[in-house]
């Protein structure tokens, strides 16, 4: 056994109903704590002292100074736009058209797709990140080196084939037939196998013809452990092109409705422009939004209702959208989000806490993506996913950390200040990353 010592923060599970927001988020703080870990998982948790009285003969890892805190969960992702990141100045569907999908087509290649694997696992690893749901490719073959580099990276990923037959490139369109044999032959090879998990994956309803749609369900019903994530409500000109290209629909979110893809097992990105149907539709189905502020704000898409989103009782955690995204960090996305809301909502009261940035992160990730019962905090019998946020001394965040009058003081400064290089490890489930 391995006892992990240091300033343990996390926020834990409310209890029943915990993947629906309440306020304030409760904050669990132990200043010299320590976590006892067995074969990966969390076995005890208490003050330092006593557990290493208890335990004199195993082994003390020492992440005194800084933050211990659980594996930051991003709960939308693109795998193959890392190489994609930086694009200015261009809306949604332009970069779309000039910046990603080129990239995302290079991806047909095996050896290239391996590449950015590598890449893309990494950015993971070295963000803290230890569980993301993350946006596949339109290559099967890619889809199958992302799996690989993440079992041996030991993440934990939920990814699957993008899927999309119309309004894209076309060498990135498949038939609604094919959607279904590919995803099925990629779910058998790895939903479930060691920390994976596949997703169905229509990439948005601008590029999914209804029949399309219908093979999304059709798969599902045939792999019903799978998640199903996808976008909404991202940008204007998306909007209305879906409308144009689902008739009938009363809106965005009632063509996914329509089609059997809502519920307690799907993630929908972005949902910048919802209308109070919608609001409605998403929380009687049990649907969770990913939150991506930093992508809403280099696109231009607009300002995410994070407060309309929670009233209405539909679950919210952050996605940090690699490569519209400006990272692979959840500790800037945290902060965005808090700014984000404070011009949404100037003078509304209630802002943002870093208690609230710390569960938007960890444990809002792990309910949406079904993983609370696995990890998100640390509570006894979770598995030990971890990051030791430990600032080079003398930073400005090493000072504001070490002044700081409270926990939620200090998590504010992590959120305002803290960058990927203040992480000085990472684990999941015990094994070091990083």
């Amino acid at each position: 056994m391995v006892l992990y010592r240091g300033t343990v923060v996390d926020t834990p599970p409310p209890g029943e109903g915990s993947a629906l927001w309440s306020s304030p988020t409760t904050l669990r703080v132990e200043q010299d704590g320590a976590l006892l870990v067995h074969d990966g998982m969390i076995v005890a948790r208490g003050p330092a002292d006593a557990l290493v009285a208890e335990h004199p003969e195993d082994e003390v890892v020492d992440c005194r100074g800084g933050l211990l805190l659980p594996g930051f969960i991003d709960t939308h992702v693109h795998f193959p736009q890392v190489r994609a990141l930086g694009g200015l100045g261009m809306p949604l569907l332009d970069w779309l058209e000039r910046r990603a999908l080129p990239e995302e087509a290079r991806l047909a290649e095996a050896s290239y797709a391996r590449e950015v694997a590598e890449e893309f696992c990494e950015g993971l690893a070295r963000a803290g990140t230890t569980s993301a749901l993350v946006f596949g490719s339109h290559f099967a073959s890619a889809v199958d080196e992302l799996f690989t580099v993440a079992d041996r990276r030991g993440l934990r990923i939920t990814s699957g084939l993008v899927l999309a037959d119309r309004e894209l490139r076309d060498d990135l369109l498949t038939t609604p037939d094919q959607a279904v044999t590919d995803g099925l032959a990629l779910a058998h090879r790895w939903d479930g196998h060691g920390r994976l998990r596949y997703a169905i994956t229509p990439r948005f309803a601008y590029s999914c013809s209804p029949h399309m749609l219908d093979s999304c369900a059709q798969l599902w019903e045939q792999v019903p452990s799978a998640y199903l994530t996808t976008h909404v409500n991202e940008n204007p000109a998306e909007i209305a092109g879906v409308l144009q290209a689902h008739p009938g629909s009363p809106d965005y979110v009632g063509v996914y409705g329509a089609h059997g893809l809502l519920g307690p097992r799907t993630v929908l990105a972005h949902d910048v422009h919802v209308t109070a149907r919608e609001l409605d539709e998403l929380a009687a189905t049990g649907t969770a939004v990913a939150h991506c502020p930093t992508s809403n704000g280099m696109l231009g898409s607009g300002l995410f209702d994070f407060r309309g989103h929670v009233q209405a009782g539909v679950p919210v955690a952050l996605g940090s959208d690699v490569g519209a995204g400006t990272g692979f960090c959840l500790l800037k996305e945290g902060l965005q989000a808090y700014q984000v809301q404070q011009l949404r909502d100037p003078g509304a009261g209630d802002p943002l806490t870093g208690a609230d940035l710390l569960r938007l992160a960890t444990a809002a990730g792990a309910d949406v993506l079904g993983l609370a019962d696995i990890c998100g905090d640390f509570s006894v019998g979770k598995a030990y996913d971890a990051v030791w946020l430990r600032p080079e001394i003398g930073s400005t965040l090493d000072v504001g950390l070490r002044h700081a009058d409270s926990a939620t003081d200090a998590l504010a400064w992590a959120f305002t200040v803290g960058t990927c290089t203040d992480i000085a490890a990472v684990w999941v489930g015990g094994d070091r990353l990083r």
